[in-house]
């Protein structure tokens, strides 16, 4: 099942319902010029880094590049303070780490995953704002059976997840034929201490 927002349609789309919230996709979050800026400075400023991990018995690269910032880090590069006060703003939550994802092209993928909660602080939300190039995010549960849902994840958009949900769900970015175009994700979290 694909859900995917009309050009003019602001109102969030709830795709998973639980009592925090469940997943929610919020089109045009961020506007427009500021989304193709953060965009742009992202690209020209973060230190991005490959990572190789070990999978099935070997070491294989991580296909995508990463970083990773805390709020009062010193050295946080553009667009990374803006982000973090718009997304406190738009959810109200206190975020003070951003993990940031590079897809340079439609090969770059993430594997279906709910978000390791030791460090979290239980009951805050994760928001990930999308940058660049659309891709189609996958949300599927957990447990028995149901659907696997796709949204289709434009720039400036919003996917916010309850804690909760990081239990019942998971989500992923698969591979994309004909996607030749970057997209750079900011997932937002609260993490405790």
């Amino acid at each position: 099942m694909v859900f995917q927002q009309g050009l003019f349609a602001p109102e969030p789309v709830s795709l998973v319902h639980d009592e925090q919230g469940g997943i929610r996709y919020l089109p045009d979050s961020i506007p427009a010029p500021a989304a193709q800026r953060w965009f742009g400075q992202a690209l020209e400023n973060i230190g991005w880094m490959s990572q190789q991990r070990m999978m099935y018995d070997r070491e294989v690269a991580v296909p995508r590049l990463l970083a990773t910032f805390a709020r009062e880090s010193e050295d946080l590069p553009a667009p990374l303070g803006e982000a973090f006060e718009a997304v406190r703003a738009l959810f109200g939550a206190p975020f003070n780490r951003v993990g940031l994802n590079l897809y340079r092209d439609g090969h770059d993928s993430v594997a279906l995953h709910g978000d390791k909660t030791e460090k979290l602080v239980a009951a805050q939300p994760i928001a990930i704002v999308s940058l660049g190039a659309s891709r189609r995010m996958s949300i599927r549960p957990k447990a028995g059976s149901g659907r696997i849902l796709h949204v289709e994840l434009a720039p400036g958009s919003c996917v916010v997840m309850s804690y909760a949900s990081q239990f019942t769900h998971e989500h992923g970015i698969p591979k994309a034929a004909g996607v030749t175009e970057p997209r750079i994700s900011l997932a937002f979290r609260c993490y405790a201490g």
